[in-house]
């Protein structure tokens, strides 16, 4: 299981808006915070944030979608009480305790603005019965330090075995326009772990993969299988050649029964 997932995007219009998804599994809620980062990246030397960062979650049928523009502006204590309120009053952010099930988290800027934003889902119930089973971040991949930059958190004691999957050509079938034609994933852990890097999936690991029941569905895309002990992780998704497009990196849990994460968002609307 993973309890938290940050990612570095550029956020963008349309189809390039960022996206993080997530599942919780098991038999009760899970309290979450979502949250949208994005001036005080600057004070971190980031070139070009995103200046008024809006978040939307998302859930299944029957869930009322919740935004929020500015976080003072609804649950202001609630947030402060978790210890992970933004430091910018123009970022956001969002508490909830959501049933399991699939769940979809937009972040987008005010009026169309674009920039470089954080993405973060943190488990604010890490040790309950109910996990994230599975996370998500699909945005553009551009080049050099706007590649996708994923962060997870593996907690407990005990290794926890998971499927990394870097998708792109597949994006298509769903129509998003302008997807990554060849993603390169890399996989980065604690001091002493070994970087893994895959490029088409096929290429190893291919009875590992296809076991899982997640392989992808184009030989294109890429994916890895890692027992990892607790601890931080990055994942980079980059364009083979520094191609561009839209892509989405997602890590499961194994096994995984449930849905797959979804491609789209389907309560956003157009």
């Amino acid at each position: 299981m993973v309890s938290n997932l940050s990612s570095r995007i550029m956020v963008g219009t349309g189809e390039s808006i960022a996206l993080n998804a997530l599942i919780i599994s098991g038999p009760v809620p899970k309290r979450v915070i979502v949250r949208g980062i994005g001036p005080s990246l600057g004070a971190f030397g980031i070139p070009d944030p995103l200046a008024d960062p809006v978040m939307e979650l998302h859930g299944p049928s029957g869930f009322a979608t919740i935004s929020n523009d500015n976080w003072r502006d609804t649950q202001e204590a609630e947030i402060m009480a978790t210890g992970l309120a933004p430091t910018n009053d123009l970022e956001s952010a969002i508490v909830a305790t959501l049933d399991p099930g699939s769940y979809t988290v937009i972040v987008k800027g005010r009026n169309n603005g674009t920039g470089i934003a954080l993405n973060e889902v943190y488990d604010l119930t890490p040790n309950g019965s109910n996990y994230l089973s599975a996370v998500g971040t699909r945005a553009q991949v551009l080049t050099d330090a706007d590649v996708l930059i994923g962060g997870f958190i593996i907690p407990g004691t005990q290794p926890t075995q998971l499927l990394l999957r870097g998708l792109g050509p597949s994006l298509a079938n769903v129509g998003i326009p302008t997807v990554l034609a060849d993603p390169v994933m890399e996989l980065h852990g604690p001091s002493g772990f070994t970087t893994i890097t895959n490029h088409n999936w096929r290429d190893t690991q291919e009875a590992q993969i296809l076991a899982t029941g997640l392989a992808p569905t184009n030989d294109l895309e890429s994916a890895i299988v890692a027992t990892l002990n607790p601890g931080d992780y990055t994942v980079i998704l980059r364009g083979n050649n520094n191609t561009t497009g839209i892509g989405y990196v997602q890590v499961y849990t194994l096994p995984h029964s449930g849905p797959e994460l979804p491609l789209t968002c389907p309560s956003c609307g157009p």
